[in-house]
């Protein structure tokens, strides 16, 4: 597969830690998923989401732990996960072993220490991300988070994400600071039941920062507002399925 198809984080990682972003460029699937779809479960033909992911593996070191994402925090070990976990996270301190999460405008989260010895990836959509998926993913890697850096993917821009009032409520309630993540939608006073934009990538900052883990790269990059590179549920509909690598090189 061509590297020209493919992003890899901007970020003083260490030399063993090894990552990569797809996305919709560069693969086999017909329309609505062209072409780089990973999603086996968005109604993509099967062959070709096979031939999608057998590309990328050329890139890999070993076959990905492929997740069932279900917008919760449980978190799993890609040396000792079974096929297909129900989960949102992953993590590995085995050099081979490759953490994945996909996405369509949520957030995808990579993780490492500075140290080069456990990797994690977080699947981070608004619902995750306010239940505390980064936060869990940061415990499962096991060691201090004031040692770790963070790299946020593409997923939806500030200018293309409106919630309700409920989400943000949610958010506020267990961090105030949020409240900057939040600008009124057109004609919005503000009051309960009004609507809001909502910057992804400023509130995953924020449960970072809380945590400790200062060092933070990457965001910014908006999938809603880039049809050419990126899929988006939110624009689409029915569209395929980006993914977000990391693995510890052998």
């Amino acid at each position: 597969m061509s590297n020209e198809h493919l992003i890899f984080p901007d970020w003083p990682a260490p030399a063993r830690v090894r990552a990569l972003q797809t996305t919709r460029q560069g693969g086999f699937s017909a329309a609505p998923y062209a072409s780089l779809n990973l999603g086996s479960h968005v109604g993509d033909a099967p062959l070709a989401v096979a031939r999608n992911r057998m590309a990328l593996n050329t890139l890999l070191p070993s076959e990905p732990v492929w997740l069932n994402q279900v917008h919760g925090v449980t978190v799993v070990d890609v040396g000792q996960a079974a096929c297909l976990p129900q989960a949102d996270a992953s993590v590995s301190n085995r050099p081979g072993g490759v953490c994945v999460v996909m996405t369509a405008d949520c957030l995808p989260v990579l993780l490492c220490d500075a140290a080069g010895g456990v990797v994690g990836a977080a699947h981070a959509g608004w619902r995750g991300l306010c239940d505390g998926v980064i936060e869990a993913t940061v415990a499962c890697m096991g060691v201090a988070p004031g040692s770790l850096m963070a790299w946020l993917g593409p997923a939806i821009g500030p200018s293309a994400f409106e919630v309700g009032e409920e989400v943000r409520a949610a958010f506020l309630a267990q961090q105030p600071e949020a409240e900057t993540a939040f600008t009124p939608a057109s004609g919005n006073a503000g009051v309960g039941g009004g609507k809001w934009y909502a910057d992804i990538f400023a509130l995953a900052r924020l449960r970072l920062a809380a945590l400790g883990i200062e060092r933070v790269y990457g965001g910014g990059v908006c999938t809603y507002s880039d049809a050419e590179r990126f899929f988006s549920y939110r624009r689409d509909g029915v569209t395929g399925r980006m993914g977000s690598f990391i693995w510890l090189e052998r």
